[in-house]
């Protein structure tokens, strides 16, 4: 067992590949010599080999995807391939390596979402019908966060993969961008200019999502405390480009124009300065503060909209617009689907066949969706938008606190980690990350749920959560904190 300079220890490491080349004599060149260096590219790319499945399925999020035939997002994309391949190989490699793979605690924090949903599905009424549901909720919640926990290995693992998902926030952002300044995008207003990048207008918090995870993560780490020695210098450089990196994502995520996402942002970015330090909390609030007055009071990118947007958070109960008015509709449908079946619910995938019967007059049933390459079309409310009422409907009281406490477990254990990477001035980086994105989706759940593309990015979200509050851990040496 090896440990890097986080204290997290981490099966295998570089005494790993030493060993494999000891008892390989392939590994060695002609009578028994090591084969020359590769270099240092060489080195990184044999070192980081183990985590192409886990980068792969980030990258092909940049794929576009063809909605479903009913007009909605969809779900079946290569990045979700991809992701069944992830889990395909971390289970190839947990029978050849005839290891435990998980410990008792991660286990039952990983295991907890399987109850809930195979008592859906088994009281549901048709189970065949919802088998798709038990497979969504099992990749999302289950299979890839556990095939995560299983594949980094350390500290340079998760920033590897956390990375991968800030370069797709930023080709996302960028592309997101040009489509509002091109007039190519989603239809917002009766203009096509909402940012949704290559998710299309059928998924519009998509592209919010992937900018607003890839935001969080770099005010991560641009808030981490420097590291001492050698490593002060680039951990200097790293919080650098991360800063910047978050001013640029702030652009495409207000031109998403999606409520939720800004709530959610604001709430988890507020969180990550109140844990970094009060003094730190307030040059970066400042900063940000002067940063939103430049683009939106100075160029103008967005100002009126983006101002209307934020107005009508406070007008939802006065005069809502019939977005919102669909979304109260549908949460009060599903509290009473869950009143009439409050420890079961109405079963996986039941919520579009009991809507009708319990939402008001006021529910459009469908909306308008066009633009971003696609003609007008009325896509199907087939969801509270909602992620807990969701679960409460479908799942009862015994699915909601299966899955609420898997993410409540992983939050605290994750926020009881941070003071001693604080102390040693390493790693805390990636625990205010993973705090970070935690807090935003769990405040983002109350206005969306699972679906769509996206989708996927969120059991990602979820593995790099999984590795920083359930891996093994033990205190670093004095001679280990002052490495980067």
């Amino acid at each position: 067992m090896t440990a890097d300079a986080t204290g997290v220890g981490f099966p295998g490491g570089a005494g790993a590949f030493a060993g494999l080349t000891a008892r390989h004599p392939a590994a060695r060149g002609h009578l028994g010599r090591p084969l020359p260096a590769a270099g240092p590219w060489g080195h990184v790319l044999r070192r980081s080999a183990h985590l192409l499945p886990a980068v792969a399925v980030v990258a092909l999020l940049a794929v576009p995807s063809a909605p479903a035939g009913d007009g909605s997002a969809g779900s079946g994309s290569v990045a979700d391939a991809a992701s069944g391949l992830l889990v395909l190989h971390c289970l190839v490699r947990v029978l050849r390596d005839r290891a435990r793979p998980l410990t008792r605690t991660a286990a039952l924090v990983l295991g907890l979402p399987v109850l809930g949903v195979t008592v859906a599905a088994i009281t549901a009424h048709d189970p065949a019908s919802s088998l798709p549901g038990v497979a969504r909720y099992l990749q999302i919640f289950v299979l890839v966060p556990g095939a995560l926990l299983l594949l980094l290995r350390d500290r340079r693992d998760f920033r590897l993969v956390a990375g991968s998902v800030v370069v797709l926030a930023l080709v996302q952002g960028a592309v997101g961008v040009t489509q509002y300044l091109t007039g190519t995008g989603a239809s917002y207003m009766g203009e096509e200019i909402r940012a949704v990048g290559t998710f299309g207008p059928t998924d519009v918090m998509g592209m919010a999502t992937v900018v607003a995870y890839g935001l969080v993560i770099c005010v991560g780490f641009a808030l981490s405390p420097g590291a001492e020695g050698r490593g002060r210098h680039v951990a200097r450089v790293r919080r650098a480009v991360a800063l910047g990196c978050a001013g640029l994502l702030a652009v495409p995520l207000a031109l998403s124009f999606s409520r939720g996402a800004w709530i959610a942002t604001a709430v988890a970015v507020a969180l990550q300065l109140t844990l970094s330090g009060p003094r730190r909390a307030v040059v970066v609030a400042l900063v940000a503060g002067a940063l939103g007055v430049v683009l939106v009071g100075g160029l103008g990118i967005g100002s009126q909209m983006i101002t209307e947007r934020v107005d009508s958070i406070t007008r939802v109960t006065d005069a809502p617009d019939q977005s919102v008015t669909d979304r109260y509709t549908m949460w009060a449908a599903a509290t009473g689907m869950w009143r009439e079946h409050p420890v079961t619910g109405v079963g996986l995938k039941g919520f579009p066949a009991h809507r009708d019967s319990h939402a008001s007059l006021a529910l459009s049933a469908a909306s308008d969706t066009e633009g971003a390459g696609l003609g007008f079309q009325r896509q199907p409310l087939l969801s509270p938008h909602n992620m807990y009422l969701l679960v409460l409907s479908e799942q009862g009281l015994l699915g909601i606190v299966a899955l609420a406490g898997s993410w409540a477990a992983l939050l605290v254990r994750a926020l009881r980690r941070l003071p001693g990477a604080h102390r040693s001035r390493t790693g805390a980086d990636c625990g205010l990350a993973v705090t970070g994105l935690l807090v935003w989706q769990l405040v983002d759940f109350s206005y969306a749920d699972i679906g769509g593309p996206s989708t996927v990015l969120t059991a990602v979200m979820l593995g790099l959560a999984a590795r920083w509050a359930l891996g093994p851990v033990r205190r670093p040496a004095k001679s280990e904190a002052g490495r980067a």
